[in-house]
This record gives structure tokens, C-alpha cells and sequence, in this order.
């Protein structure tokens, strides 16, 4: 058993849009244009804080109770294929203040706290193939997805049986 435990805090589509989400994209690319991720797991990852102790984790999670923020509107108009990582996604033409502000503070908790973060920057999207190689078309634009975001998860990241399963540790409501 291991002694650390790999987390990533984010905002998860409502079930009904993670079935449309699902739907859309059977009807948008073949099969073999990349892997599905399962629609449990869709999301949209604000900070990764990767492998941490049980100890950090706490930490974590102690800061995350502190965020006191809002609620926003998440709107997914977006779409694109990153031929590097092999990712098709979707996510925001343009993001709301409030999910920048979020993600910027849990990822500033997971750099205080010791966590190393990505330099990238942070660009919002939820992964909806894996393993996409070769040239992806990207449906035109057209699209479009509004849910509201009132709360954040922190999840662990489980894989077993070949399978990756995500695991809700907790939540926060945003004001």
C-alpha cells in the first residue's frame, strides 16, 4: 500500500452533460480517431498537486475549505486536439473570471504546500480522447454546452485492473 496518494482538485460536468458529452462525441469522431475517456470520468482539472502524503493532503484540503468565491456559468464552445500529448478536448472559447480565479488559488495552496505544479499555463478543457494520433478533424464550430459551476472536488486518482477510476475525496461549495 502506498503511502501517498495522487490528487487533482476540478469541476465536473452534471451527469446529464456528461452523457451528452459522451453522445456528441460518438456522432463527432470514428472510433479509432483516439480512446474515450469513460463519462465518470470527464472533468475539467483546475491544479494538480500529484503524489502527496496524507499529511499534505490535509493540508490541502484545510486550504480548500478557506476558498470563499462565487459561483460562475461554464460555457464549452470550444474544441482541439494537442498531437504532443495525443489529447482531444473541449473546453472554453473564453473563461469566466471566476474559474480562473479558482484554479489560480488551488494552484497557488498546491505550490505553498510544497506540491509541484505544471509551468504550463493553465488552459481549461475536459480530455475527451486519449492516445489521438495523426490528424484529428476538429468539428467546426457550432457547439455549445452552459452548466453552472457551484462547487470543486478534490479527487484521487486510482488505477487498478488497467482501468483509471477517479475517486471523490471532497467537495466545496462556491458562494
Amino acid at each position: 500500500m502506498s503511502d501517498s496518494t495522487r490528487l487533482f482538485f476540478a469541476v465536473t460536468p452534471p451527469e446529464p452533460l456528461q452523457q451528452s458529452l459522451v453522445k456528441w462525441r460518438a456522432d463527432q469522431f470514428p472510433a479509432e480517431a483516439g480512446r474515450p475517456v469513460a463519462a465518470a470520468n470527464l472533468h475539467l482539472t483546475l491544479a494538480f498537486p500529484g503524489e502527496v502524503s496524507a499529511e499534505k493532503q490535509a493540508t490541502l484540503m484545510r486550504l480548500a475549505s478557506r476558498i470563499r468565491q462565487p459561483g460562475f456559468q461554464l460555457t464549452l464552445d470550444d474544441a482541439g486536439h494537442w498531437p504532443r500529448s495525443g489529447v482531444v478536448w473541449l473546453g472554453p472559447a473564453r473563461s469566466p473570471r471566476g474559474l480562473l480565479q479558482l484554479a489560480e488559488m488551488l494552484r497557488a495552496q498546491a505550490a505553498r504546500s510544497g506540491c509541484q505544479q505544471s509551468p504550463q499555463p493553465f488552459h481549461p478543457h475536459i480530455t475527451l480522447l486519449r492516445n489521438a494520433r495523426g490528424k484529428v478533424a476538429i468539428p467546426p464550430p457550432g457547439f455549445s454546452w452552459h452548466f453552472p459551476v457551484t462547487h470543486f472536488t478534490l479527487y484521487a486518482s486510482c488505477f487498478s485492473q488497467g482501468r483509471t477510476r477517479y475517486q471523490t475525496l471532497q467537495h466545496w461549495k462556491l458562494d
